[in-house]
């Protein structure tokens, strides 16, 4: 059977650990859920451990998060689309926003709501996604001010996301100096600098992070353990939050190069085998009912070294097992490290159970008041 194993232990260790370095920090931070793509028991799980900020860029897992977690304070990460404002406004707290036409959107429906709607407007700093450009700051937050019905908390950016720029203390260092400006400007505190996300941890554990940034939004890290920069796992996080394991269906001894010639235009699906390998080289080779129908198959690692991904269709896939499998047999499953592509691949898809270890009323019935991290809420929580 093909399942994603969903660590709680791992996990509440891993939240835990990352709201003492929030704490040791100063700052506020904000549970990014995208990951688990709307799955409720794990959102139920979260909200046993105390955590009541979480963001996410889907509004169906929003909707999701706000049946679960009704006391939740909701982030919206997505730049609102004009259709989907009043969705936006009714199951999000705060949202992020870089167009002004958006924001006046947003004044307008949450007029209509009676809400008083709360944003973060980004600023692009160089990873070239989503943002203001620094020349248009005061102009925009002059027009934003004026709405009644809208709240600004303060500045935030993205690093990391799309161009692949390393956040450095420069990058940091602009935006506090922005955010300064603003608030000179204007006479008016803005909470928040919500520049933390988790490609930026490394450097928080370097202690290079200012301390004016004071909000973060951690996801993947918090999830897979990962340090983004690096690729490795960050110290203190456990990288065993969120398994995928598949079953093997056959496992037999075959020939580890294909006989016979070869085309990259017969297979749909690009190879991975072991470049090494010599004609003629035979070893142990283990069929899994997995596919790129189910995941990214590049981003699965198996957790025992000596196993490799040899590629897969879009239903089998294959691993190289060595040779000598020992005792694997057909039934048995084999585990795999996914990175986030293929975490998030397999969380959105049909074909994958998700299986919560321990069981959720367990876990519920075996934590105790020292075990709720307590996640702040950010709107309630940050200091002027």
């Amino acid at each position: 059977m093909n399942r994603i194993i969903i660590n709680l232990n791992a996990l509440e260790h891993n939240i835990r650990c990352v709201d003492n370095w929030m704490k040791e920090h100063g700052a506020t931070w904000t549970l990014v859920t995208k990951v688990l793509c709307g799955h409720r028991d794990t959102l139920s799980a979260l909200t046993a451990l105390g955590v009541n900020s979480v963001a996410d860029s889907r509004l169906s897992n929003l909707e999701a998060i706000k049946a679960t977690m009704p006391a939740s304070e909701s982030w919206y990460l997505r730049l609102p689309h004009t259709a989907a404002i009043p969705t936006v406004v009714r199951f999000a707290d705060v949202s992020l926003n870089s167009e002004l036409a958006t924001l006046e959107a947003l004044n307008l429906e949450a007029k209509k709501q009676g809400k008083l709607h709360r944003v973060i407007i980004m600023i692009e700093l160089g990873d070239l996604r989503e943002g203001i450009l620094p020349g248009s700051l005061v102009e925009v937050y002059e027009r934003v001010f004026r709405y009644d019905h809208i709240e600004i908390l303060g500045i935030g950016a993205n690093l990391g996301c799309l161009s692949g720029a390393v956040p450095n203390v420069d990058h940091l260092t602009q935006l506090v100096l922005y955010h300064e400006l603003l608030e000179l400007k204007f006479n008016r505190k803005l909470p928040l600098i919500s520049a933390g996300t988790s490609v930026i941890l490394p450097m928080l554990l370097d202690g290079q992070v200012p301390k004016r940034v004071n909000h973060f939004r951690i996801g993947e890290s918090l999830f897979l353990g990962t340090n983004l920069i690096t690729g490795e796992t960050l110290p203190g996080l456990r990288d065993d939050a969120l398994t995928i394991e598949a079953e093997v269906v056959e496992i037999k001894e075959k020939n580890l190069i294909p006989i016979g010639e070869s085309s990259s235009t017969v297979s749909t699906f690009q190879s991975m085998d072991n470049e090494d390998a010599v004609p003629g080289q035979r070893g142990y080779r283990a069929i899994l009912t997995l596919g790129h129908l189910d995941t990214a198959i590049d981003g699965l690692t198996p957790i025992r070294p000596e196993y490799q991904v040899a590629g897969a269709s879009s239903d089998l896939m294959v691993v190289n097992v060595g040779e000598d499998p020992e005792n694997l047999k057909v039934g048995d499953s084999i585990k795999f490290r996914p990175n986030y592509s293929a975490m998030v691949r397999a969380m959105v898809g049909k074909y994958i159970n998700k299986a919560i270890f321990p069981e959720i009323k367990t876990f519920k019935a075996d934590l105790d008041e020292e075990d709720r991290v307590n996640v702040p809420h950010v709107i309630e929580d940050a200091s002027p």
